[in-house]
Protein backbone atom coordinates (compact mmCIF):
# COMPACT_ATOMS: atom_id res chain seq x y z
CA UNK A 1 0.00 0.00 0.00
CA UNK A 2 1.41 3.55 -1.08
CA UNK A 3 1.80 5.88 1.69
CA UNK A 4 0.24 9.42 0.96
CA UNK A 5 2.99 12.44 1.24
CA UNK A 6 2.33 15.56 2.99
CA UNK A 7 3.65 17.71 0.25
CA UNK A 8 2.90 17.70 -3.15
CA UNK A 9 5.59 15.79 -5.17
CA UNK A 10 4.75 17.38 -8.66
CA UNK A 11 5.46 20.76 -7.00
CA UNK A 12 8.59 19.28 -5.64
CA UNK A 13 9.80 18.09 -8.82
CA UNK A 14 8.84 20.78 -10.61
CA UNK A 15 11.08 23.48 -8.57
CA UNK A 16 13.54 20.68 -8.15
CA UNK A 17 14.45 20.36 -11.79
CA UNK A 18 14.26 24.70 -11.11
CA UNK A 19 16.52 25.02 -8.68
CA UNK A 20 18.85 22.13 -9.74
CA UNK A 21 18.74 22.70 -13.41
CA UNK A 22 21.02 20.49 -15.96
CA UNK A 23 23.90 22.34 -17.34
CA UNK A 24 22.76 21.08 -20.56
CA UNK A 25 19.57 21.98 -21.06
CA UNK A 26 18.42 25.42 -21.61
CA UNK A 27 15.75 27.30 -19.19
CA UNK A 28 11.95 26.61 -20.93
CA UNK A 29 8.74 28.58 -19.97
CA UNK A 30 6.58 26.32 -17.85
CA UNK A 31 2.63 26.87 -17.56
CA UNK A 32 1.48 23.45 -15.45
CA UNK A 33 -1.81 22.24 -13.72
CA UNK A 34 -1.60 20.37 -10.56
CA UNK A 35 -4.40 19.29 -8.65
CA UNK A 36 -4.20 17.52 -5.15
CA UNK A 37 -6.54 16.01 -2.68
CA UNK A 38 -9.65 18.22 -1.26
CA UNK A 39 -9.92 20.02 -4.80
CA UNK A 40 -7.04 21.80 -4.71
CA UNK A 41 -5.15 22.85 -7.52
CA UNK A 42 -2.17 24.77 -8.06
CA UNK A 43 -1.05 26.07 -11.37
CA UNK A 44 3.23 26.98 -11.95
CA UNK A 45 4.28 28.99 -14.48
CA UNK A 46 6.78 31.42 -15.45
CA UNK A 47 6.46 35.10 -16.33
CA UNK A 48 5.73 36.53 -19.89
CA UNK A 49 9.12 37.26 -21.21
CA UNK A 50 11.08 36.43 -17.78
CA UNK A 51 11.61 32.30 -17.21
CA UNK A 52 13.33 32.64 -13.79
CA UNK A 53 10.26 34.00 -12.23
CA UNK A 54 7.81 30.81 -11.49
CA UNK A 55 4.70 31.93 -10.20
CA UNK A 56 2.91 29.57 -7.81
CA UNK A 57 -0.63 29.72 -7.28
CA UNK A 58 -3.27 27.52 -5.58
CA UNK A 59 -7.18 27.57 -4.71
CA UNK A 60 -9.03 25.36 -1.91
CA UNK A 61 -12.49 24.80 -1.80
CA UNK A 62 -12.61 25.82 2.14
CA UNK A 63 -10.30 29.21 1.59
CA UNK A 64 -12.86 31.63 2.96
CA UNK A 65 -12.87 29.44 6.05
CA UNK A 66 -8.90 29.57 6.19
CA UNK A 67 -9.29 33.43 6.15
CA UNK A 68 -11.17 33.85 9.52
CA UNK A 69 -7.82 32.05 10.98
CA UNK A 70 -5.64 34.18 9.89
CA UNK A 71 -3.79 32.09 6.82
CA UNK A 72 -2.34 34.84 5.16
CA UNK A 73 -0.71 35.66 8.43
CA UNK A 74 0.34 32.26 8.86
CA UNK A 75 1.94 31.61 5.03
CA UNK A 76 3.67 35.20 5.69
CA UNK A 77 5.30 33.83 8.85
CA UNK A 78 5.69 30.53 7.38
CA UNK A 79 7.72 31.74 4.34
CA UNK A 80 9.53 34.49 5.61
CA UNK A 81 13.21 33.22 5.93
CA UNK A 82 12.97 32.82 2.08
CA UNK A 83 12.13 36.61 1.62
CA UNK A 84 14.91 37.09 -0.54
CA UNK A 85 13.87 35.16 -3.11
CA UNK A 86 10.43 34.62 -2.55
CA UNK A 87 7.71 37.69 -3.13
CA UNK A 88 3.87 36.89 -1.72
CA UNK A 89 1.95 38.58 -3.91
CA UNK A 90 -0.72 40.91 -2.59
CA UNK A 91 -4.53 40.27 -2.97
CA UNK A 92 -5.05 42.75 -5.37
CA UNK A 93 -1.87 41.04 -7.52
CA UNK A 94 -3.24 37.16 -7.02
CA UNK A 95 -3.96 35.21 -10.21
CA UNK A 96 -7.38 35.15 -11.78
CA UNK A 97 -8.96 32.32 -9.88
CA UNK A 98 -6.65 31.61 -7.33
CA UNK A 99 -6.81 32.47 -3.69
CA UNK A 100 -2.83 32.75 -3.04
CA UNK A 101 -0.24 33.34 -5.04
CA UNK A 102 3.97 33.64 -4.61
CA UNK A 103 6.50 34.53 -7.44
CA UNK A 104 9.80 32.93 -6.91
CA UNK A 105 13.34 34.05 -8.66
CA UNK A 106 14.88 31.10 -9.84
CA UNK A 107 18.00 32.60 -10.67
CA UNK A 108 18.74 33.75 -7.03
CA UNK A 109 17.11 30.67 -5.64
CA UNK A 110 20.00 28.52 -6.85
CA UNK A 111 22.61 30.81 -6.32
CA UNK A 112 21.63 30.04 -2.40
CA UNK A 113 23.33 26.87 -0.37
CA UNK A 114 21.97 23.09 -0.81
CA UNK A 115 20.56 23.42 2.23
CA UNK A 116 18.77 26.77 1.60
CA UNK A 117 17.21 25.19 -1.10
CA UNK A 118 16.33 21.77 -0.22
CA UNK A 119 13.92 23.65 2.68
CA UNK A 120 12.73 25.99 0.34
CA UNK A 121 11.55 22.74 -1.68
CA UNK A 122 10.11 21.51 1.04
CA UNK A 123 7.86 24.83 1.87
CA UNK A 124 6.65 25.01 -0.86
CA UNK A 125 5.34 21.66 -2.07
CA UNK A 126 3.99 21.79 1.35
CA UNK A 127 1.97 25.02 0.81
CA UNK A 128 -1.37 23.26 0.59
CA UNK A 129 -0.80 21.63 4.13
CA UNK A 130 1.11 25.20 5.31
CA UNK A 131 -2.44 26.92 4.89
CA UNK A 132 -4.72 23.97 6.12
CA UNK A 133 -2.41 24.58 9.52
CA UNK A 134 -3.91 28.33 10.16
CA UNK A 135 -7.29 27.34 12.09
CA UNK A 136 -4.96 24.45 13.91
CA UNK A 137 -2.95 27.13 15.33
CA UNK A 138 -5.34 29.42 16.41
CA UNK A 139 -6.69 26.55 18.61
CA UNK A 140 -3.89 25.55 19.52
CA UNK A 141 -3.52 29.36 20.84
CA UNK A 142 -7.04 28.73 22.83
CA UNK A 143 -5.55 26.03 24.38
CA UNK A 144 -2.71 27.86 25.61
CA UNK A 145 -4.83 30.52 26.95
CA UNK A 146 -7.58 28.59 28.73
CA UNK A 147 -5.06 26.51 29.93
CA UNK A 148 -3.24 29.88 31.86
CA UNK A 149 -6.38 30.77 32.59
CA UNK A 150 -7.84 28.25 34.42
CA UNK A 151 -4.20 26.54 35.99
CA UNK A 152 -5.58 27.46 39.44
CA UNK A 153 -9.53 27.23 39.02
CA UNK A 154 -12.04 24.48 39.65
CA UNK A 155 -12.68 23.16 36.40
CA UNK A 156 -15.87 21.30 37.58
CA UNK A 157 -17.67 24.26 38.54
CA UNK A 158 -20.89 25.21 37.17
CA UNK A 159 -19.00 28.96 35.88
CA UNK A 160 -16.18 27.16 34.43
CA UNK A 161 -18.38 24.60 32.82
CA UNK A 162 -20.37 27.51 31.74
CA UNK A 163 -17.32 29.34 29.81
CA UNK A 164 -16.13 26.50 28.69
CA UNK A 165 -19.31 25.78 26.55
CA UNK A 166 -19.67 28.76 25.23
CA UNK A 167 -16.17 28.69 23.84
CA UNK A 168 -16.42 28.87 19.79
CA UNK A 169 -15.61 26.17 17.47
CA UNK A 170 -13.69 26.29 14.60
CA UNK A 171 -14.92 25.44 11.54
CA UNK A 172 -13.15 24.50 8.20
CA UNK A 173 -15.05 23.73 5.32
CA UNK A 174 -12.92 21.94 3.58
CA UNK A 175 -14.58 19.41 0.78
CA UNK A 176 -17.72 22.24 0.78
CA UNK A 177 -20.72 21.91 3.15
CA UNK A 178 -20.75 18.38 3.15
CA UNK A 179 -17.90 17.68 5.15
CA UNK A 180 -15.81 19.88 7.68
CA UNK A 181 -13.57 19.82 10.26
CA UNK A 182 -14.86 21.11 13.77
CA UNK A 183 -11.59 22.15 16.36
CA UNK A 184 -12.71 22.86 20.01
CA UNK A 185 -10.01 23.84 22.25
CA UNK A 186 -10.44 23.68 26.05
CA UNK A 187 -7.94 23.89 28.76
CA UNK A 188 -7.00 20.32 28.78
CA UNK A 189 -7.38 19.31 25.21
CA UNK A 190 -8.21 19.79 21.83
CA UNK A 191 -11.00 18.23 20.16
CA UNK A 192 -11.03 17.48 16.65
CA UNK A 193 -14.02 16.34 14.80
CA UNK A 194 -13.96 15.14 10.80
CA UNK A 195 -17.34 15.17 9.39
CA UNK A 196 -17.22 12.57 6.16
CA UNK A 197 -20.00 11.33 4.23
CA UNK A 198 -19.39 7.63 2.61
CA UNK A 199 -20.72 7.19 -0.89
CA UNK A 200 -22.08 3.35 -0.30
CA UNK A 201 -23.10 1.13 2.14
CA UNK A 202 -20.23 -1.18 2.06
CA UNK A 203 -17.93 2.31 2.63
CA UNK A 204 -19.67 2.51 5.94
CA UNK A 205 -18.42 -1.45 6.93
CA UNK A 206 -15.36 -0.33 6.31
CA UNK A 207 -15.28 2.24 8.19
CA UNK A 208 -16.56 1.34 11.43
CA UNK A 209 -14.33 -1.76 11.75
CA UNK A 210 -11.36 0.66 10.48
CA UNK A 211 -12.46 2.97 13.43
CA UNK A 212 -12.98 -0.10 16.08
CA UNK A 213 -9.29 -0.98 14.64
CA UNK A 214 -8.22 2.71 16.22
CA UNK A 215 -9.98 1.82 19.41
CA UNK A 216 -8.65 -1.42 20.27
CA UNK A 217 -5.18 -0.44 19.33
CA UNK A 218 -5.29 2.09 21.83
CA UNK A 219 -6.36 -0.52 24.27
CA UNK A 220 -3.60 -3.04 23.52
CA UNK A 221 -0.56 -1.00 23.26
CA UNK A 222 -0.84 2.42 22.06
CA UNK A 223 -2.22 4.15 25.14
CA UNK A 224 -0.56 7.36 24.46
CA UNK A 225 -2.08 8.08 21.15
CA UNK A 226 -5.07 10.67 20.54
CA UNK A 227 -8.30 9.33 21.62
CA UNK A 228 -10.60 8.18 18.83
CA UNK A 229 -14.24 8.27 18.95
CA UNK A 230 -16.92 7.48 16.11
CA UNK A 231 -20.98 8.36 16.06
CA UNK A 232 -22.93 7.71 12.85
CA UNK A 233 -25.28 10.12 11.37
CA UNK A 234 -25.78 12.20 14.53
CA UNK A 235 -22.79 14.68 15.70
CA UNK A 236 -21.00 14.53 18.84
CA UNK A 237 -22.35 17.08 21.41
CA UNK A 238 -19.38 19.21 21.40
CA UNK A 239 -20.64 20.53 17.77
CA UNK A 240 -24.70 20.07 17.47
CA UNK A 241 -24.79 23.76 17.86
CA UNK A 242 -23.03 24.23 15.46
CA UNK A 243 -24.08 21.51 12.97
CA UNK A 244 -27.69 22.42 13.68
CA UNK A 245 -30.59 19.49 14.64
CA UNK A 246 -32.56 19.96 11.52
CA UNK A 247 -34.73 16.60 12.99
CA UNK A 248 -32.93 14.12 10.51
CA UNK A 249 -30.77 11.86 10.30
CA UNK A 250 -28.04 11.46 7.72
CA UNK A 251 -27.44 7.75 7.23
CA UNK A 252 -24.13 8.26 5.20
CA UNK A 253 -22.52 10.68 7.18
CA UNK A 254 -20.02 9.62 10.08
CA UNK A 255 -18.51 11.75 12.61
CA UNK A 256 -14.54 11.23 13.57
CA UNK A 257 -13.50 12.63 17.15
CA UNK A 258 -9.78 12.75 18.01
CA UNK A 259 -9.33 14.10 21.88
CA UNK A 260 -5.27 15.91 21.34
CA UNK A 261 -4.24 15.63 25.58
CA UNK A 262 -1.41 18.29 26.57
CA UNK A 263 0.99 15.42 25.77
CA UNK A 264 -0.07 15.98 22.21
CA UNK A 265 0.27 19.51 22.09
CA UNK A 266 3.92 20.37 23.78
CA UNK A 267 5.98 23.15 21.49
CA UNK A 268 7.68 20.46 19.88
CA UNK A 269 5.00 18.12 18.69
CA UNK A 270 2.42 20.16 17.62
CA UNK A 271 3.94 20.72 13.95
CA UNK A 272 4.17 17.20 13.34
CA UNK A 273 0.50 16.41 14.88
CA UNK A 274 -1.03 18.97 12.49
CA UNK A 275 0.98 17.12 9.37
CA UNK A 276 -0.57 13.77 10.79
CA UNK A 277 -4.13 15.32 11.65
CA UNK A 278 -4.43 16.90 8.40
CA UNK A 279 -4.37 13.91 6.41
CA UNK A 280 -6.66 11.75 8.21
CA UNK A 281 -10.03 12.18 6.01
CA UNK A 282 -7.42 10.88 2.81
CA UNK A 283 -6.05 8.17 4.04
CA UNK A 284 -9.25 6.95 6.12
CA UNK A 285 -10.99 6.85 2.32
CA UNK A 286 -7.69 5.73 0.46
CA UNK A 287 -7.77 2.61 2.97
CA UNK A 288 -10.98 1.88 1.94
CA UNK A 289 -10.50 1.42 -1.42
CA UNK A 290 -7.58 -0.17 -1.33
CA UNK A 291 -9.29 -3.08 0.96
CA UNK A 292 -12.42 -2.93 -0.99
CA UNK A 293 -9.95 -3.24 -4.54
CA UNK A 294 -7.84 -5.99 -2.81
CA UNK A 295 -11.18 -7.81 -1.56
CA UNK A 296 -12.14 -7.91 -5.38
CA UNK A 297 -8.89 -9.05 -6.67
CA UNK A 298 -9.16 -12.18 -4.06
CA UNK A 299 -12.92 -12.85 -5.04
CA UNK A 300 -11.82 -13.02 -8.80
CA UNK A 301 -8.82 -15.39 -7.83
CA UNK A 302 -11.08 -17.67 -5.71
CA UNK A 303 -14.18 -17.58 -8.58
CA UNK A 304 -11.06 -18.88 -11.33
CA UNK A 305 -9.70 -21.31 -8.94
CA UNK A 306 -13.63 -23.13 -8.37
CA UNK A 307 -13.77 -22.90 -12.32
CA UNK A 308 -10.67 -24.83 -12.61
CA UNK A 309 -12.35 -27.35 -10.24
CA UNK A 310 -15.80 -27.26 -12.25
CA UNK A 311 -13.94 -28.34 -15.22
CA UNK A 312 -12.15 -30.91 -14.02
CA UNK A 313 -15.17 -32.79 -12.72
CA UNK A 314 -16.94 -32.39 -15.84
CA UNK A 315 -17.99 -35.85 -16.37
CA UNK A 316 -17.15 -37.90 -20.03
CA UNK A 317 -19.35 -39.12 -22.11
CA UNK A 318 -20.87 -42.43 -21.58
CA UNK A 319 -23.44 -44.70 -23.50
CA UNK A 320 -26.41 -46.36 -22.34
CA UNK A 321 -24.84 -49.12 -20.66
CA UNK A 322 -22.12 -46.53 -18.71
CA UNK A 323 -19.07 -47.23 -20.78
CA UNK A 324 -16.97 -44.66 -21.71
CA UNK A 325 -17.28 -43.27 -25.25
CA UNK A 326 -13.78 -42.44 -26.72
CA UNK A 327 -14.28 -39.82 -29.63
CA UNK A 328 -11.37 -39.30 -31.80
CA UNK A 329 -10.66 -37.17 -34.50
CA UNK A 330 -8.81 -38.22 -37.81
CA UNK A 331 -6.40 -35.80 -39.73
CA UNK A 332 -8.60 -33.91 -41.80
CA UNK A 333 -11.00 -33.32 -38.94
CA UNK A 334 -13.53 -36.23 -39.24
CA UNK A 335 -14.96 -38.17 -35.85
CA UNK A 336 -14.90 -41.65 -35.82
CA UNK A 337 -15.88 -44.03 -32.27
CA UNK A 338 -14.11 -46.48 -30.96
CA UNK A 339 -16.58 -49.32 -29.24
CA UNK A 340 -15.62 -52.47 -27.26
Amino acid sequence: MFQIEQNNLLIEKTITERLFPDPDTSLKSLDRIVSDFDFTTFHLSTLPGEKHFLLISVTLRCWPDLSKYGVIDSLKTKYEPFSDVLTILSANDVEAGYNYSLVLDTTKASEQSEDYKLNLIRELSNLKRNAMAAPFEQAFKRYDALSKKYADSNTYSEEVQAELNTEPVFVVKYRGNDESIYLKPSFDRVTVIFSTVFQDETDKIFGKVFLQEFVDARKRSVQTAPQVLYSHSEPPLDIQNVVGNTGKKDDNKGYVTFVLFPRHLTINKREDCISRIELFRSYFHYHIKCSKAYMHSRMRFRVKEYLKILNRAKPENLDDEGKVIENRKTASGRRFDIRA
